[in-house]
């Protein structure tokens, strides 16, 4: 009645109850965040278990604003019955994978998440063979899918790092040459591949596959990576780091040495054990995941490796693994098995 309408707030609740609701009908349900934290297997199944639903995703991670041309940056419209968009100015047709990583790939994007997310949450890595069995498909398409995630993984514009910085060598890979002592624990004598690794305290992780240790090859590494405002760098007492500072313009005051020759491996906070613990890591990783590395493909296995390593605690790694991949240009079959 006219009389209650105040009362019981009749008006409102029509309004509430009606009205709105065609709105919703007429405009949709409002866009959701497309991947959210914490992505696990079981949830990734869920929300994006088909190839529309994970195409959905790519285009509200390039286009949060709407699909627009790759070519003049103008808006574009959808064409009917197809997954791709004319441009309204150069009339370009395109999809959302044009110009990313997934172009011209013929598997599936639900299994191209499938592996991204393998690869993402695998502490260790996780070998060509195991994706190939879960995923049901070639060894040649696994190892290729594999080593294009990897690509995308490689971090650029990287900020130097500062504070309290270990550094280190080590040796993967390979057998020590008849008649070595060392048994490839030094890099004479050897025919293992060489890693450095510098790693900021309780900060990012980075690792190089290097030609040799001598003082001008460390230098150059320290001049690329570490900031001149470093507080300090923490080195055992390999003969060369002593030259490679003073080649890098680092004061001897800067440079603090653990003698390993000596079996002194912790001397109050000096010592190397933060990077010699991510060595531990990439070893386990060759050792018990991939069991042979080329040295030709070494440096994108470090790359994966100091990506989710620096990403370890991001709740967003799946999500932001995946705007790489949009971001990344797609690496082609004979480019990567090319001598």
């Amino acid at each position: 009645m006219p009389n209650n309408v105040g009362v019981e707030q009749v008006l409102c609740q029509f309004l509430a109850g009606h009205i709105l609701r065609m709105l919703w009908f007429i405009h949709g349900e409002p866009m959701k965040s497309s991947l959210g934290q914490n992505i696990n297997l079981a949830k990734l199944s869920e929300e994006f278990g088909s190839d529309e639903k994970c195409r959905k995703v790519l285009e509200q991670l390039r286009w949060p604003s709407g699909p627009k041309c790759p070519r003049c940056q103008e808006k574009a419209t959808p064409i009917a019955n197809r997954f791709q968009y004319d441009c309204d100015k150069c009339h370009y047709q395109f999809s959302v994978t044009a110009g990313t990583i997934f172009h011209d790939s013929h598997l599936s994007l639900w299994k191209w998440f499938l592996a991204t997310l393998l690869l993402c949450e695998a502490k260790k890595g996780m070998s060509a063979c195991q994706i190939q069995r879960t995923l049901g498909m070639t060894y040649k398409t696994a190892w290729y899918l594999c080593h294009r995630i990897r690509a995308a993984m490689l971090e650029t514009g990287k900020a130097k790092l500062d504070g309290i910085v270990e550094m280190d060598e080590t040796y993967v890979g390979g057998k020590a040459k008849p008649g070595s002592k060392k048994q490839g624990l030094t890099g004479r004598g050897t025919e293992k591949e060489i890693v450095i690794g510098i790693r900021k305290r309780n900060g990012d992780l980075r690792m190089f596959h290097a030609s040799d240790v001598k003082a001008g090859t460390i230098a150059q590494f320290i001049r690329e990576n570490v900031s001149e405002d470093v507080e300090v760098i923490m080195t055992d007492d390999f003969a060369s780091y002593p030259f490679a500072m003073e080649r890098a313009g680092v004061s001897r005051t800067k440079h603090k040495t653990i003698k390993h020759s000596s079996r002194v491996y912790v001397m109050g906070d000096i010592h190397t054990n933060t990077v010699e613990s991510a060595f531990s890591l990439l070893k386990r990783g060759i050792m018990g995941t991939w069991h042979r590395v080329s040295a030709k493909h070494l440096p994108a296995y470090l790359d994966e490796m100091c990506f989710r390593f620096n990403n370890r605690k991001n709740p967003y790694l799946f999500r932001d693994t995946v705007l790489k991949l949009i971001s990344s240009a797609n690496l082609e079959y004979r480019e990567l098995i090319a001598s």
